[in-house]
């Protein structure tokens, strides 16, 4: 029976100040707020993720993966036929092949229909599908947006988090590449 090597673990830095991160262990001297930074986006993702799923159901459509409902909200959006590649291109995924499994599983349930002209094929919302997002809407601006509305502040502080993440998604997109290349 081969015996597993044991981890070794070499000193794992201490976090200063006031950070609260993850992985204390990838904290930089140069950046202990990019360390922060991801703790935040990951605690942000899951939350905003169940809270899509959350809201879809309540919506009248149930067992969606989060990924299922952003899909179904980028083919509802400026009413126009979308490609496979496109929706991907969009929402910056490059696994098609999830993205592809959503548009199938919303077009089973009646909520995106597909349409093929010669060799390309698009999605579009179908009336339900517009109905249950104008639905999504509604219970949005009830259970979330209705938050922001005595705080001006903070909804500006969104916006200028909206820009800095875009930013950031060029800078994670270009390190992605770099660390591919090694």
């Amino acid at each position: 029976m081969a015996k597993t090597p044991k981890a070794t673990v070499g000193p794992i830095p201490k976090a200063t100040g006031t950070h609260i991160v993850s992985s204390a262990h990838l904290v930089s001297p140069q950046s202990a707020e990019m360390s922060e930074f991801e703790f935040g986006l990951i605690v942000a993702s899951n939350a905003f993720h169940r809270w899509v799923v959350h809201c879809m159901a309540a919506a009248e459509l149930k067992d969606l993966m989060p990924l299922d409902v952003l899909v179904l909200h980028h083919v509802s959006h400026r009413t126009r036929n979308k490609r496979l590649s496109d929706i991907c291109f969009i929402m910056n995924i490059e696994d098609t092949h999830l993205v592809n499994y959503s548009l199938k599983k919303l077009v089973s349930l009646g909520v995106v229909a597909s349409s093929k002209s010669g060799k390309e094929v698009t999605y579009a919302a179908t009336e339900a599908g517009s109905a249950t997002v104008q639905r999504y809407r509604e219970i949005r601006e009830q259970c979330l947006i209705q938050a922001l509305h005595a705080d001006d502040a903070l909804n500006k502080d969104i916006g200028e988090l909206a820009r800095l993440l875009r930013v950031l998604s060029g800078m994670y997109d270009q390190a992605a590449r770099s660390a591919a290349s090694l």
